[in-house]
């Protein structure tokens, strides 16, 4: 496992990028992927000694997919996408939207088949008792103005940067990445100060999987814009080729909206 661990980052490390080659990070990246979903199934038979393995794979993971976004970010930038290419992006990051949407969804249907017909174990009752529920006024409301100010803030940004002016699109996007990261520290703060926890029946369960899984889509976000900020900076961007930016925007968008909804049906 760990010379194949070893070949895999020699791999990396002597392929020789060129923009007319095939990328061999998809089917490294496969192989990767296949060892960690082995890895974390055998940490169920022997936690302490397969757990090196998945974080081994988890670094790789990491590691493979820096180096993927590293080889498309220069044919970006060297202008080798084509709008075909461009197109597929698209696509392929819609189906990756979609895929974030329907997991969300099921989330969803878990809280209300809950809430619609307790179990006898919870006492018939939602939300089980005993639990005091976080008022949606105090920090979830903050939380909810601060994530429509980010996704205002980020649409400005766009609009100044196809209007070619990229000091102010700079700006607000820099604004948009200082909320993103300010509603992950009210989150948390709210966790910290919350009277039950994810092992409290399936409230606690249901409302800490889907808030969490949410935060972390909240922190992507902003590490994706921030690696926006940064190729902005260096003009990587203009008013005609931005890809990566409008898909960063997209999941921004796209976050926003789930946390709506969470705000509406959790809190």
């Amino acid at each position: 496992m760990f010379f194949f661990y070893f070949m895999m980052i020699k791999m990396s490390f002597t392929h020789k990028f060129h923009l007319l080659s095939i990328s061999p990070w998809p089917i490294i990246l496969s192989f990767s992927s296949f060892l960690f979903m082995m890895n974390l199934l055998n940490i169920f038979y022997s936690f302490k000694k397969n757990m090196i393995n998945l974080i081994l794979s988890i670094l790789l993971m990491m590691f493979i997919s820096l180096l993927w976004w590293r080889d498309t970010m220069r044919e970006h930038t060297l202008g080798e996408h084509s709008m075909t290419s461009s197109k597929n992006l698209k696509y392929g990051f819609i189906l990756f939207i979609l895929s974030e949407l329907f997991l969300f969804i099921s989330l969803f249907w878990t809280f209300f088949h809950s809430s619609i017909n307790p179990l006898l174990e919870i006492g018939t009752i939602w939300p089980p008792k005993n639990i005091k529920i976080i008022s949606s006024l105090n920090i979830p409301l903050l939380n909810t103005m601060i994530l429509l100010s980010s996704s205002i803030s980020v649409t400005i940004s766009h609009h100044f940067l196809l209007n070619n002016n990229n000091k102010k699109s700079m700006m607000f996007l820099l604004n948009t990445i200082i909320l993103g990261f300010i509603f992950t520290y009210f989150q948390l703060f709210e966790y910290m100060n919350s009277n039950f926890s994810i092992s409290d029946s399936i409230y606690g369960s249901i409302f800490f999987l889907a808030t969490g899984f949410h935060g972390i889509h909240v922190l992507i976000g902003s590490l994706f814009l921030l690696s926006c900020l940064i190729r902005m900076f260096y003009f990587h961007f203009n008013y005609k080729t931005f890809i990566c930016f409008e898909l960063a925007i997209w999941y921004w968008h796209f976050v926003d909206t789930i946390w709506l909804f969470l705000f509406m049906i959790i809190y």
